[in-house]
């Protein structure tokens, strides 16, 4: 229902349905999905009830939305083509870690999928799938780099992109319940550590 409202929607209706989504996510950034009703959103976005349903036509509507814009743009979201080098690699990780320092609550994959992928087959779905594009950004990344030489051609690429998404999600969820970013911070350099000791020259 809300991808066929989306398709249709004019300037005005796309800012209203952004609208709704950021007072959503700045909302469970601050009690989490169960502490944050529709209610809420719906007066946080100065929005009336049939504009929230008119877009969102239950909670698990606009938490899956939710789910899906912080997959594509949200905190840690890898660009595509643009993690096909070492240093591209800890662009991204500094810049990681340099969010987590700058964020106290925190609505991402990480939390998202702690509070709902044990108890919503739908949301772990779209969680998944939003971590499976994120993998894909990685692999494409890692392969550019090993097509080029740069990573040894016995690189598990598969393995390397795991490595490097665990460190970014697991560093995230303990640097948020420890309230400092170093949990991340030595997670990101690991996994990097790691990907680097694929590097054809020892050292790069």
């Amino acid at each position: 229902m809300t991808e066929t409202v989306e398709r249709r929607l004019t300037p005005k209706g796309e800012a209203t349905r952004n609208r709704i989504l950021d007072a959503a996510i700045g909302l469970i950034a601050a009690h989490g999905v169960a502490g944050t009703s529709t209610e809420q959103v719906r007066q946080a976005a100065g929005v009336s009830g049939s504009q929230l349903y008119h877009y969102f036509t239950t909670k698990q509507a606009l938490i899956r939305a939710v789910i899906t814009r912080q997959a594509d743009a949200g905190p840690g979201a890898p660009a595509p083509g643009a993690l096909d080098s070492l240093d591209a690699l800890q662009a991204w990780a500094d810049a990681a870690v340099e969010r987590q320092e700058g964020t106290g609550g925190r609505c991402d994959l990480s939390t998202l999928a702690a509070e709902l992928s044990t108890g919503d087959a739908s949301s772990r779905g779209e969680i998944s799938a939003g971590y499976l594009r994120w993998q894909g950004v990685l692999l494409e990344g890692l392969g550019a780099m090993r097509d080029r030489g740069v990573l040894r051609p016995d690189a598990d690429l598969d393995e390397l992109a795991h490595a490097l998404l665990t460190a970014l999600q697991g560093g995230s969820l303990l640097a948020q319940t420890l309230g400092s970013a170093e949990p991340m911070r030595a997670s990101m350099r690991s996994a990097l550590a790691y990907v680097r000791s694929f590097a054809a020259e020892p050292g790069v």
